[in-house]
């Protein structure tokens, strides 16, 4: 390169290339650009409690989603499916940007959040749920999510049954779990299965993205 002359500045790459052959926008996510295939691929490999779990694999975010839609219906019986729709979907966004513990979360602040909100807006809007849910759904799926990660926390994460009520609370009454991890292969199986039976249920049914294909 001759003296005086630079070479050009790129801005930095933004969006992320998906199996399915999308290219997600990270900064300002279109609904189009996200499928279930994606969803389900990336949060049966992404491990809650960063890895530090007991067991042959670790425990996804999908394998536990499944669980937060299954206590969620535990509580509410007759819940709608769309709700119940939202609630095995509360953490899909992780997909993208990871299973970060509660207190990084609270390290990074508002800009995370705001990240966040973006990529479960669009995940929302593309499977037909309201944008947000309402606020009394956001309560359950909370309960619920904390239920799970009680059972999570004592049975795979080294906690005590006292430190597991101390940050989680109790699980609902009449509710039991007892957790194997699944392999990757079989949580992403069984979370496409149950998006397929909730989103039928609720009236959505989405079209089959083969991977590979743009």
């Amino acid at each position: 390169m001759r003296k005086g002359l630079r070479r050009g500045k790129t801005e930095p790459r933004a969006w992320q290339r998906m199996l399915s052959g999308r290219r997600l926008d990270l900064l300002d996510p279109s609904p189009m650009d996200i499928e279930i295939e994606d969803i389900a691929h990336g949060l049966a490999r992404v491990a809650r409690w960063n890895g530090q779990t007991v067991g042959e694999h670790a425990f996804s975010v999908a394998q536990h989603s499944l669980v937060v839609e299954e206590i969620v219906a535990h509580i509410q019986p007759a819940i709608e499916p769309r709700w119940r729709l939202a609630a095995l979907l509360h953490d899909a966004a992780e997909y993208v940007i990871g299973d970060m513990i509660s207190p990084f979360k609270a390290a990074l602040g508002y800009d995370y959040k705001s990240f966040e909100e973006r990529l479960e807006t669009a995940i929302h809007v593309r499977f037909g749920l309201p944008a947000k849910s309402p606020s009394e759904i956001k309560t359950l799926i909370k309960q619920a999510d904390h239920a799970c990660a009680f059972f999570e926390a004592t049975q795979l994460a080294g906690f005590t049954h006292a430190e597991g009520l101390e940050f989680f609370g109790a699980p609902p009454a009449g509710y039991l779990l007892h957790i194997e991890p699944m392999a990757p292969a079989q949580a992403q199986a069984r979370f496409v299965q149950r998006f397929d039976l909730l989103s039928e249920a609720a009236g959505y049914i989405s079209s089959p993205v083969a991977f590979g294909t743009e």
